[in-house]
């Protein structure tokens, strides 16, 4: 298929902007699938910031950035994302590259936890206060599961409000699929 599914666009994003020695952030580790690939990107120079409020989580991100010997290219946070400068250094704030985040719940996890839309537009909104010009933040929204739709609904009112000459976001997505098929959204800090 010549179009990108949904996961493989966003780190296609994540690749044209991530370069060795940046600053990023996953704000929702879940399995550590995109903080390994971030750690890769970024190289040893360069650092990953985790969050997780489930301990599996973390457990299992741990465990899979250990077996591929990278662990030390992040710090994994046992806290939600809209804590994520209080747990950055402050000297990092202003480095930060880029965000990615996967809404909804932990897979193969409780499904009865799952991120909110209040949370979620703090932790974005605190990260485009300090993400660097050019930086983008990526959200992945999934929706099909019990308030997955409130929170999909304040990110897009959030997230289309954002002033034009400050920010580019683009939305994509498989308009013609069915069950509540996960979509993109990202948010590009535009250069002063």
């Amino acid at each position: 298929m010549a179009l990108e599914n949904i996961l493989s666009f966003a780190r296609s994003i994540l690749k044209n902007i991530v370069k060795p020695g940046d600053v990023v952030v996953d704000a929702t580790i879940g399995n550590g699938h995109d903080t390994l690939f971030l750690a890769r990107l970024v190289e040893d120079t360069g650092h990953v910031y985790g969050f997780d409020i489930q301990n599996d989580a973390l457990i299992e991100t741990e465990k899979l950035l250990s077996s591929h010997k990278l662990f030390h290219r992040s710090t994994l946070f046992h806290t939600g994302h809209e804590h994520v400068l209080d747990c950055i250094p402050i000297e990092k704030h202003h480095h930060i590259k880029s965000a990615i985040f996967n809404l909804g719940y932990l897979p193969k996890g409780d499904k009865s936890l799952t991120t909110k839309p209040d949370t979620t537009i703090s932790a974005v909104h605190q990260l485009l206060d300090v993400i660097t010009p050019g930086g983008i933040i990526v959200l992945v929204i999934y929706y099909g599961h019990d308030g997955g739709k409130l929170e999909r609904d304040a990110l897009l009112r959030y997230t289309s409000s954002l002033d034009q000459q400050q920010y580019h976001v683009l939305q994509y997505s498989y308009i013609n699929q069915i069950n509540n098929p996960p979509f993109i959204v990202a948010i590009e800090k535009r250069s002063r």
